[in-house]
């Protein structure tokens, strides 16, 4: 257990639950950052933006960009030892600055919330092809491909036809959504920690069996020209810029989740190092996961620039033709759906940690409270793919006219809520905070610590203007 302190109103915050180790916040960590977006997202971009010229700078930018903003809200989240919201009131009060500072983290709590709920979405999409594939499983036993005797169209369809169906798209989001809030309510040592060391071990260990799968059987050679060929002709200051973005959003920044889990962490965790193994492990994910999917897609004859559908149609097709391809396909999506569900836990784990604090109420009132809440959402955010397809929630406002229910809560969170929240972020840390208070945490000292305060100052606050403005002028 880690206790949090006095705060300056007065009175004695109660103890609040910690992790076991420093290894299971790492994990933690790195569970909330490794998600659905490296396994597509950063792959896709990759390929079309010139190969390793691109993997290069978006390396440069998560050390640059990435990594100090994330050691900024970890830090914050283990000084003040509380929700988001009260972590920077706290901070904010104890350097001699306004308390409303908080607003930033207020804004990142919201946008956990709203991207809980169409998240939970995409992993009843996972949650569907963990099924279907086991389900083919039965039919065409272990050795055989996936899907054996049925026409690529017939394949590709099978995400088209879970789109139409309105009752399958909802009841999967809550199926998805009920696993999220068991595990939440469970606490942080039984349930987010559990879900953390089990699984993310996992994840690592079926992402290399199936990456060493696709290089033995597929296109390995045209997947390392494909992602590693230097082109520096295509690094445009646009692909630039999308890969200041990718090293961004992949490492989930600006949704106060790293200062709820970092109001966990003990005074024995290292905050620099383990903000640098959470970064390495999430950049590590996203390059495997290219060498992963790719040979298998190329083997296949198939296009590498399908986003979501390179992982819901064109992989499934790609499955067919391989060895234990039925096999490789489950194996593959409880990968996916573990990812998914450590980053799930920890949206989940934002708001339901700040309405515990907020409102005095035990952590399951709290989550049920929450996750109703997300349901409500994450339903409308389903039938927007049929029954609500026509509904433009945000019509008055141009960058989001055309925008269904499901693309305005991303929209609005990718492109407004996460850039203004770690800007705000970055100007609390680098300009407001007591230099004092935060050199105590961060766990740097020489070059490393003005380097850091220089980034987090200067070109972190440019780089994440950048990314809004790009965002709003799309």
């Amino acid at each position: 257990m880690v206790a949090a302190p006095a705060n300056n109103s007065g009175t004695t915050a109660t103890k609040r639950e910690g992790w076991s180790s420093r290894t299971a916040f790492a994990l933690a960590a790195i569970g909330a950052a490794v998600g659905l977006g490296n396994l597509w997202r950063f792959p896709a971009e990759a390929g079309e933006n010139g190969g390793g010229a691109f993997v290069l700078f978006y390396i440069l930018c998560v050390l640059l960009i990435g990594l100090p903003v994330l050691l900024s809200e970890t830090l914050i989240g283990r000084h003040g030892q509380a929700s988001a919201p009260e972590s920077v009131r706290r901070l904010a009060i104890e350097s001699g600055a306004s308390k409303h500072w908080d607003i930033f983290a207020s804004i990142g709590v919201f946008a956990a919330f709203l991207i809980l709920s169409f998240y939970c979405v995409v992993g009843g999409w996972v949650l569907y092809y963990v099924g279907v594939f086991i389900n083919d499983l039965f039919h065409t036993g272990v050795m055989g491909g996936a899907f054996q005797g049925r026409p690529a169209e017939d394949i590709e369809s099978l995400l088209p036809g879970l789109f139409g169906d309105g009752q399958l798209m909802v009841g999967l989001q809550l199926l998805f959504l009920g696993i999220t809030v068991y595990f939440v309510a469970r606490g942080v040592s039984k349930g987010i920690e559990w879900v953390a060391t089990w699984m993310m071990p996992a994840f690592f260990v079926l992402l290399i069996l199936i990456t060493v799968y696709g290089f033995a059987t597929g296109a390995a050679s045209e997947t390392v020209d494909y992602l590693f060929t230097f082109d520096f002709s295509k690094l445009t200051p646009q692909v630039m810029l999308a890969a200041v973005g990718q090293a961004f959003f992949s490492l989930s920044l600006g949704v106060a989740g790293m200062i709820t889990y970092g109001a966990y962490a003990g005074r024995d965790v290292n905050l620099g190092k383990t903000s640098g193994i959470i970064a390495s492990a999430d950049t590590a994910v996203a390059l495997i996961a290219g060498l992963c999917i790719f040979p298998i897609v190329f083997a296949a004859g198939l296009s590498a620039s399908a986003g979501p559908g390179l992982i819901f149609q064109s992989l499934p097709v790609a499955f067919q033709n391989m060895p234990i391809g039925s096999l490789v396909g489950v194996a593959f999506f409880v990968m996916v759906a573990f990812a998914a569900l450590t980053s799930s836990v920890s949206l989940l784990e934002v708001p339901t940690s700040w309405m515990m604090e907020r409102f005095d109420i035990s952590r399951v009132t709290s989550v049920l409270i929450v996750g109703m809440g997300a349901a409500v959402l994450g339903s409308l955010a389903a039938f927007s793919f049929n029954d609500m397809a026509d509904f433009r929630p945000l019509a008055l406002i141009p960058l989001f006219a055309e925008a269904n229910f499901f693309d305005a809560l991303d929209g609005v969170t990718s492109k407004l809520f996460m850039p203004i929240g770690a800007l705000l972020t970055c100007i609390f840390v680098g300009w407001v905070a007591d230099p004092k208070l935060i050199d105590r945490e961060n766990g740097l000292d020489g070059a490393l610590h003005k380097l850091w305060r220089f980034l987090v100052r200067y070109l972190c606050p440019a780089a994440l203007i950048g990314i809004m403005v790009s965002g709003l002028s799309a």
